[in-house]
């Protein structure tokens, strides 16, 4: 039966209560200890029933838990005790008023096709949305005036599940954005604010979403309104999931149309941060409205190029968007006229070699030409972009190629285990979090008795176990496997064996399988009576890199065979809540990427924190962040690297088992 008409429920509670709205509307309780706290405490079956999403849960409540929460003194001054602290945080002068207070009035806005800031929030495939979420936490803290743009995806990523061959399948749930941490912007009058965005033939209007993180907001675009035709509508369904024409669309739509949404909620950027390649058009955008204000079209473009900074992530050619000639006359043609531009003379503006009219269009090759200041996401990067795309300035040499690095980092709370976050409380400072470059601050980590740092550390592994057991059971309950099977899962894992966890992009570059190279070895590794070893596979392959998705199959058929049944184990589904959960737990976390093909590979750094360890390759962030006393590396970097992958791999998964039998393990157990 069709819909006759649409409604929409929104949590409804009594005074006492309201601050509860107050908190779960502001993505700060995410990475705030006691909000998340109070809000499991609401109603803790519900909670963990819709994925920590705490609009949900009020939405959901009965009323009768609203009645007993109402009268409830205890969880009153509990909730008052976090509005308190919300408030005292938004109110809080921050580092960077105090530091730089002539550059108080400036906004920067930060373009990216992805945010992952919360499970709940399901608008991110991996490390690039994972990072923008952290760069958009970490903002708030430091008091950065910066607003993110990104697309609201109706489908997001999609949700993972194995069929009984371990073959990765794709299913694609409904994002519910009025039962989430977000609103729609509404003008004086209540209306939703729109705004359009031009393709040929059509007019596509967009409304937008607001998502508080913090001090800071982040603006969401949205085609699925009933006005736009149904291919428009798809336009903000699914991420990384169309042809090179929907791609493209979604670009214009991220850089020229989150520029517009800025101009139209009166917050024109004076500095545009381009996270990726994805939103490189809004330059372009920024050149016709400085040419609208009377500039020419050289002088805007260098005062555009001037404003722009440029993030590149990846030094994988198939992670760079390129797109026929004849795609890019298809929709931007209107953009030259307006530019005064023929387009030819824009197309060579996204060519390496502008002279060349058989070349296709690169999207991180257009954002190099328009931004300042480039940089890539560690110090090795840095240097692979400039051997990478040397050709854009084919007469300097490769050393004074203007592409810089800065190293990606996290956003600690985020990731921090309440056990290891209440004992930085107590030995730190309950501070410690507002002053992270007080040097004098971290020589008190000393303090921590090392009894006390392993008790926690223990008890995050025992809650690692207890969470993949519980996940294995509702997997084989899904596929309709037999109680026998079923059984199992409750026995998999040992909460006091050593535990490698392994989670990332099954893109074969990063050889999730390189640990499995000699299957005798490592069976002899993992179930040594005396000194158990394990490991925890996690990680999605792109729904079209069948490769990927044979590296998930053979490690689940590993898991199947009586060798390894209770040592190995593959959660479905990876996503931000079993990477919190894996990183908090684990003693060892395992990256093993073909150097130089890593960027940075943030995830390893959310484990020392919590007090686990890396085993990785020298790529990345690992070549500066190994000191030898903090980890181990696999092989020698760049000394130790060959033409020859089938050796490469050979002498490195040998590496990996010298290093556990020889060091790791012993480590471990004879502490």
């Amino acid at each position: 039966m069709p819909a006759i008409r649409k409604f929409v429920v929104s949590p409804s509670l009594p005074e006492p209560l309201q601050p509860l709205l107050d908190i779960a509307r502001n993505m700060w309780w995410s990475w705030n200890v006691e909000a998340i706290t109070l809000l499991r405490r609401v109603d803790p079956d519900l909670w963990d029933e819709h994925s920590g999403n705490p609009i949900a849960v009020l939405g959901a409540l009965p009323a009768k838990r609203i009645h007993e929460l109402e009268k409830d003194s205890a969880f009153l001054s509990h909730l008052e005790r976090v509005r308190t602290d919300l408030e005292r945080y938004l109110a809080m002068p921050s580092w960077f008023t105090a530091e730089h207070s002539e550059l108080d009035s400036r906004r920067i806005a930060y373009f990216s096709f992805e945010f992952g800031l919360h499970e709940s929030l399901p608008l991110y495939s991996g490390g690039l949305g994972i990072l923008a979420g952290d760069h958009l936490k970490s903002a708030s803290d430091l008091g950065l005036p910066l607003v993110g743009v990104g697309l609201a995806y109706q489908r997001g990523y999609f949700h993972q599940y194995l069929n009984h061959d371990g073959w990765q399948m794709e299913q694609y749930p409904e994002n519910d954005f009025y039962n989430m941490s977000m609103g729609l912007e509404r003008d004086a009058e209540g209306r939703p604010v729109t705004f359009n965005v031009h393709y040929p033939g059509r007019t596509v209007i967009v409304r937008i979403w607001r998502v508080l993180v913090g001090r800071n907001p982040l603006f969401l675009l949205d085609t699925n309104l009933p006005e736009n035709a149904a291919e428009d509508r798809e336009l903000t369904n699914k991420l990384y999931s169309g042809d090179e024409d929907m791609r493209i669309r979604q670009e214009v739509l991220l850089g020229i149309g989150g520029l517009r949404a800025l101009i139209t909620l009166g917050l024109e950027p004076d500095i545009c941060h381009l996270n990726e390649g994805h939103s490189a058009f809004l330059a372009l955008e920024r050149i016709n409205l400085l040419m609208k204000d009377g500039l020419d079209y050289d002088t805007a473009f260098e005062v555009v190029r001037a404003t722009n900074v440029f993030t590149t992530h990846t030094p994988v050619p198939a992670g760079n968007d390129r797109f026929s000639p004849e795609l890019v006359g298809k929709y931007l043609k209107d953009k030259a006229v307006e530019l005064g531009l023929s387009l030819d003379d824009l197309l060579a503006l996204g060519r390496e070699n502008p002279a060349d009219k058989h070349e296709s269009f690169c999207m991180t090759v257009l954002a190099l030409r328009l931004s300042r200041f480039t940089n890539g996401v560690s110090e090795l990067h840095g240097s692979v972009s400039r051997k990478m795309w040397q050709k854009v300035w084919p007469a300097v040499p490769e050393n004074e190629i203007p592409i810089a690095h800065v190293t990606n980092g996290i956003h600690t709370r985020s990731w921090l285990c309440t056990e290891i976050a209440r004992l930085y409380e107590r030995y730190l400072g309950s501070r410690w979090h507002e002053e992270p470059t007080n040097r004098s601050q971290w020589e008190r980590i000393d303090l921590i008795p090392d009894a006390e740092l392993w008790r926690s550390h223990e008890r995050m592994r025992e809650r690692l176990v207890g969470f993949v057991r519980r996940r294995l059971r509702r997997q084989l309950e899904k596929r309709g496997a037999n109680r026998a099977w079923i059984s199992r899962a409750t026995q998999v894992l040992d909460p006091e064996a050593l535990t490698i966890g392994f989670a990332r992009r099954f893109a074969t570059y990063k050889r999730a399988n390189l640990i499995l190279s000699d299957r005798e070895r490592l069976a002899a590794i993992l179930n040594d009576p005396e000194r158990p070893v394990q490991i925890i596979f996690a990680g999605k392959a792109h729904p079209h890199d069948r490769p990927g998705k044979d590296l998930i199959r053979e490690i689940v058929h590993l898991s199947n065979n009586e060798k390894f049944r209770n040592r190995i184990v593959f959660v479905e589904n990876y996503n931000i809540e079993v990477a919190r959960y894996l990183v908090q737990g684990v003693d060892i976390w395992l990256n093993t990427p073909r150097r130089p093909l890593e960027a940075s590979g943030t995830s390893g750094m959310k484990v020392p924190p919590n007090g686990g360890m890396n085993l990785s390759v020298l790529d990345g962030w690992w070549c500066e962040g190994y000191g030898k006393s903090n980890g181990w590396a696999i092989g020698a970097g760049a000394e130790d690297t060959f033409e020859d992958h089938a050796y490469q791999d050979d002498v490195e998964s040998t590496a990996i088992y010298d290093l556990l039998e020889k060091e790791i393990v012993p480590m471990f157990y004879d502490r």
